[in-house]
């Protein structure tokens, strides 16, 4: 996994992943700490690493040929799950999932597919401002190899093309990223980091196309709000922010006018956490209140944690949703971990708590 600390440019580029925004003078500064609250979740927060990203899809054979024969994932675990107690994970009653580990460098996404029930779709008209927006930051040695390989297997385009950032943003400049989708409408990025940006491992030299995941990205209605839940609730740090904007962003993203505030999270290690706060265009479509686990548009991401049940009371007294009833104790470690909960963000965005 990634390591503690960073030195200020590596920060700097990692939330500004796919800036084309203000230049790294230009950085927004932290809002004030909330120090009664943000020295609870560090006392009870101590190692809270992001393990894997997850989501929901409808037929897991194509999925696994996809992120193996696509973006050269390989699969680590293949389970299948089901009983009250992954049902009160879940908030699924009735479930049988079929549940697939695979990973990609250092980094491991999970799939799932609802044997029964089966949920609904992503709703064809999804945009990257809707607030369940979210994908996975694919790091890639060569941007022109990745794009053309991509379409070899016809992937569905988001953005038009990969947008390369201008030197006119210097903590950025160079840094090239596309946007396209899985079959199953999930989005996904590929993301090329030049030579002093980005984690000093992606300079490594090596013959691999895929090289791992740097982040997953989440639309955001409100950024203190968010802030309040990640970085005060749950003990993630701030890495700082940018204002982001310009025709490189409009064309990565497909969204006309789009004008963005990018915060930066990262926990002890795994994969940053990137919220995308709209401030332009405004409208952007709140996560559907009947949604459930076993609909396509669900992620979860997981986050590993020394004590998941003072983790739950935290929330429970920060005003969290929860999607399990409370703290789940399951029957073996079929998923790699012995308890947890599922819980939303302030926009609905899915996060697995668990305790080894």
């Amino acid at each position: 996994m990634r390591p503690k600390s960073f030195p200020l440019i590596v920060l700097l580029s990692l939330l500004g992943t796919i800036a084309t925004g203000l230049p790294a003078t230009s950085q927004i500064p932290k809002p004030p700490a909330r120090p009664k609250v943000v020295q609870v979740a560090q006392k009870i927060s101590q190692a809270v690493d992001v393990t894997s990203i997850g989501m929901t899809v409808s037929d897991m054979d194509q999925s696994i040929a996809f992120y193996r024969d696509v973006l050269s994932f390989k699969s680590i675990s293949d389970v299948e799950v089901f009983g009250t107690e992954y049902e009160r994970l879940q908030g699924v009653f009735g479930l049988r999932m079929r549940v697939v580990k695979m990973q990609l460098g250092q980094e491991t996404i999970e799939l799932t597919e609802y044997l029964t029930p089966k949920g609904k779709p992503i709703p064809v008209d999804s945009r990257s401002n809707d607030l369940w927006f979210q994908h996975i930051a694919i790091v890639v040695r060569d941007m022109d190899k990745a794009y053309q390989h991509l379409r070899q297997y016809k992937v569905q385009h988001v953005s038009t093309e990969p947008q390369k950032l201008p030197e006119t943003i210097p903590a950025a400049a160079g840094i090239e990223a596309f946007y396209f989708q899985d079959p199953d409408g999930h989005n996904l990025e590929v993301i090329f980091f030049p030579v002093d940006k980005g984690d000093p491992r992606w300079q490594k030299p090596t013959d691999e196309l895929f090289l791992g995941i740097d982040h997953t990205a989440i639309a955001t209605s409100s950024t203190p709000a968010s802030l309040k839940f990640y970085q005060d609730l749950l003990g993630l740090e701030l890495a700082g922010q940018s204002e982001n904007f310009g025709t490189e962003q409009e064309h990565l993203n497909n969204v006309f006018g789009a004008r963005l505030l990018i915060s930066g999270l990262k926990a002890s290690s795994g994969p940053g956490i990137e919220f995308l706060n709209y401030l332009a265009p405004t409208g952007g479509r709140p996560k559907p209140q009947d949604s459930r686990a076993n609909d396509l548009l669900h992620w979860q991401t997981t986050l590993e944690v020394n004590n998941v049940d003072a983790v739950a009371n935290q929330l429970r007294t920060g005003g969290a949703t929860f999607v399990s009833p409370g703290v789940v104790e399951l029957p073996n470690r079929s998923l790699g971990f012995s308890k947890g909960f599922l819980v939303q963000d302030p926009d609905g965005h899915v996060l697995r708590i668990v305790q080894p």
